[in-house]
């Protein structure tokens, strides 16, 4: 059972709420969700249950993969209740080299995405 679209979340939350709990040097939030029709957990509002994030932020300094992703799915905990159902995490370092993206990252964006580039 999918949530009712009113619930769902839209790319401007997610970023926003990434902005503010981890203030990002480099942020990308792309709903995929069309992309995902007719798939488990796509629903039928056709936005709001699939998401792609590149991020970068100085908290994550230090940090593996996973306590990177902690961070992020902590700070959106409240649109997985929502009904986001698969999110894509890039994590990214800021220093030469250092990108450390989730097996499921993709090289496509949506150009419908949602970007704060610094």
């Amino acid at each position: 059972m999918s949530a009712a679209p009113a619930l769902l979340p839209r790319a401007a939350e997610l970023h926003a709420r990434l902005v503010e709990r981890l203030a990002p040097l480099e942020l990308e939030v792309i709903d995929e969700s069309a992309a995902h029709a007719g798939h488990a957990g796509a629903g039928d509002a056709g936005y709001g249950t699939h998401f792609r994030v590149r991020i970068g932020c100085d908290r994550f300094a230090g940090m593996g993969r996973l306590a990177r992703h902690r961070l992020v799915y902590d700070a959106l905990q409240e649109f997985l209740d929502r009904g986001l159902h698969a999110l894509a995490i890039e994590t990214v370092d800021r220093r030469p080299g250092t990108a450390q993206a989730s097996p499921s990252a993709a090289p496509n964006a949506n150009p419908n995405a949602s970007s704060n580039r610094s």
